[in-house]
């Protein structure tokens, strides 16, 4: 990856225009769970109408929200996660893209690929399970019952969707998505096609800038160069280290720590360069792989607001779904497949196609039997399992005067410091906030009492931009 592209990723918020502030003089203490008093009224910034929060990170249906190459971990480990089990067990899902990892595409083209490998091998009349109802596992089962396969869906939820979660909250103006919402103009181009040719709504992020705290608007010029150092010094390095390794071992934070941008400390620019990357990629920077963790990260310059989960149910039609329906463990031989279900019950089929999160699969909250083969063991627990949370606020009215379209707050110790406004996008008093990694797991781990506190912390800045 050039230094150009990664500059534009991270120094314009993965293609985003940005608002960078400087956090106010006195900082904010990190929030714990213990009880905090109620905002005051004097404080700059109303309490919202209305808050919708996600929990990836503790859903035991998900245990996270993508995969990731943690240090040792290589694209070949998603490769092997990808193979076929005796022509009887398959797998699809996000974690077994070799390009679009992370991502809703890349769980689709998956799911494409295994009933691709399914519809070469299976006769007329044998049946096929899908485990998982999102984006991979509905994908598969369309393709497949369009071509005339016996196919039945298993999904844990009471939902269909998987890490797609739109909501429709009363007294909302705008569907809620908590899980995925993100794409790229370019990289997304198909999914694109088709949102659109379903109606689905998508908008972009990019053209709007505005003047920040002070007069201090900046570009985040400090992170972009500090990974590329920290890149080139990983690459002549014996073993794949950490992104914070790297970062510390190349002389880039001592570099960034030595740089003023604007009034900014270089410092605190790419420690918000670096909580905008594990809002991207779901890890910090000591959990993600220096040598292939930064690899092929598209800008994601659009964002879902017509609701995304009308993919998932446009893929299904004609498709059997069971809800409710968690499946326990495989066993699987010469001849079939048998499904362990957690209602007690079981099912025999032909074929299965496991779709379950890669967080499942670490837990080892599917048993199977006999063991999977050691490559597919290996890359289970190679591969990492991100979290990127959100939190969505509501309000009355806006109390920010800006039209930037996405902030960055830069010198807090706040756990949240990018938000999506999306007033500047569809005209509603909306707030959008964006953490990942080590952070996202502390976020999701707080009250809500505790979460708004803390949340309206972190906006306190905005109140005057």
């Amino acid at each position: 990856m050039s230094f150009s592209r990664r500059s534009f990723l991270l120094g314009a918020g993965s293609g985003l225009s940005l608002l960078v502030v400087t956090a106010c003089v006195e900082e904010s203490p990190r929030p714990t769970t213990s009880p905090t008093p109620s905002p005051t009224p004097s404080s700059p910034v109303p309490r919202p109408s209305g808050i919708e929060r996600s929990a990836w990170s503790t859903d035991p249906f998900a245990r996270g929200s993508q995969s990731f190459l943690s240090p040792g971990a290589t694209p070949q480990h998603r490769d092997d996660l990808s193979q076929p089990v005796g022509g009887r067990v398959f797998f699809a899902g996000e974690a077994t893209s070799a390009d679009r990892a992370g991502t809703v595409l890349g769980a689709q083209q998956s799911g494409a690929r295994v009933a691709s490998e399914l519809l070469g091998i299976v006769s007329a009349g044998e049946k096929v399970a899908v485990i998982g109802a999102g984006a991979a596992g509905t994908e598969a089962a369309r393709a497949l019952v369009r071509r005339g396969v016996d196919v039945i869906v298993l999904e844990a939820r009471d939902r269909v969707g998987g890490r797609i979660d739109t909501r429709t909250p009363k007294s909302w103006p705008l569907s809620v998505e908590l899980g995925a919402w993100r794409l790229g103009e370019v990289a997304d181009q198909s999914l694109l096609s088709r949102l659109a040719a379903l109606g689905i709504e998508s908008n972009p992020l990019t053209g709007l800038r505005a003047q920040g705290v002070d007069g201090h608007t900046a570009d985040n010029t400090v992170g972009g160069p500090a990974l590329v150092t920290a890149q080139t010094w990983a690459e002549a390095q014996l073993v794949d280290p950490s992104l914070t390794a790297a970062l510390d071992g190349s002389g880039a934070v001592a570099t960034a720590a030595g740089t003023t941008v604007e009034g900014l400390a270089g410092s605190d620019l790419l420690d918000t360069a670096l909580a905008t990357l594990a809002g991207v990629t779901g890890a910090s920077a000591s959990e993600l792989s220096t040598w292939y963790g930064l690899a092929d990260l598209p800008p994601r310059d659009r964002i879902v607001t017509g609701g995304y989960s009308g993919l998932i149910t446009d893929a299904l039609d004609g498709v059997r779904v069971s809800l409710s329906t968690a499946v326990l463990g495989v066993s699987y031989s010469d001849s079939s497949v048998s499904l362990k279900l957690g209602t007690g019950e079981s099912l025999t089929v032909d074929r299965v196609i496991v779709t379950v999160p890669l967080g499942v699969l670490k837990k080892n909250a599917v048993a199977f039997d006999p063991l999977l083969p050691f490559p597919h063991r290996s890359a289970i627990a190679a591969l990492g399992m991100g979290a990127v949370e959100t939190v969505w606020l509501r309000f009355d009215k806006p109390f920010w005067s800006t039209d930037a379209a996405v902030w960055s707050l830069v010198g807090t110790e706040s756990d949240i410091t990018d938000w999506v406004n999306l007033q500047a996008i569809t005209g509603e008093p909306v707030l959008v906030g964006i953490v990942g990694g080590k952070a996202a797991r502390r976020v999701v781990k707080l009250s809500d009492d505790d979460l708004l506190e803390s949340v309206l912390a972190s906006l306190a800045p905005f109140a005057e931009a």
